[in-house]
């Protein structure tokens, strides 16, 4: 599970280093959607439909190559993790406005725009949280007090940054909001692997 935290954040964690070091870029805007205080300028090596791809592809040749467990076949283990980390481009373009590139930045962009209604963002995001909290708990067995009743304590938690999120002030600045985004995937990650030692 905390690999899979990690995997569907992926393009995030390369995106805010990458705009820390100027590569890629975002400008803080108060409420450029109902959902954000960002514009995101330009990103095509990480939120790039092409970009996407070549780090799935890349996420793929690195965990099939990792040693096989018992029961536990490499290629299907590298298959979920590429996928998750090609998810992200996918849900991106249901929320995101028209900025996701398909190959570079002079190609045409897509999004469709639902970060523009923070209430439906909120709702999709929420549902789906709770759709993969069910799957998951469905598919495996607590093995302590903490194994049973941590994920649900840590997705309500998780539900809760989302509502500082989308409804809350904006950062002070991009470095604030790189801080952040980067503490958070990263602790939430390690959090996710910890839980799931609790689980069978």
């Amino acid at each position: 599970m905390g690999w899979l935290f990690l995997a569907v954040q992926f393009v995030d964690i390369l995106f805010f280093p990458l705009v820390l070091l100027g590569v890629e870029r975002l400008t803080i805007v108060e409420n450029f959607t109902q959902s954000t205080h960002f514009e995101l300028e330009f990103m095509p090596y990480t939120h790039g439909l092409l970009g996407a791809l070549v780090w799935a592809i890349a996420a793929y040749i690195i965990f099939v190559k990792l040693p096989e467990k018992e029961n536990t076949s490499r290629k299907r283990v590298a298959l979920v993790i590429a996928t998750a980390v090609f998810s992200h481009w996918v849900l991106d373009l249901i929320v995101h406005t028209p900025d996701l590139p398909l190959l570079g930045d002079n190609s045409p962009k897509l999004g469709l725009g639902l970060w523009n209604n923070a209430m439906f963002t909120f709702a999709l995001e929420t549902a789906l949280l709770l759709a993969g909290l069910w799957l998951y708990l469905r598919g495996t067995m607590a093995k302590s007090v903490i194994g049973k009743y941590g994920m649900v304590a840590f997705s309500i938690i998780l539900i809760a940054v989302n509502i500082y999120n989308i409804f809350g002030p904006p950062p002070e600045n991009q470095n604030m909001l790189a801080a952040m985004s980067m503490f958070s995937y990263f602790a939430f990650g390690g959090i996710a692997f910890w839980l799931d030692k609790e689980r069978n």
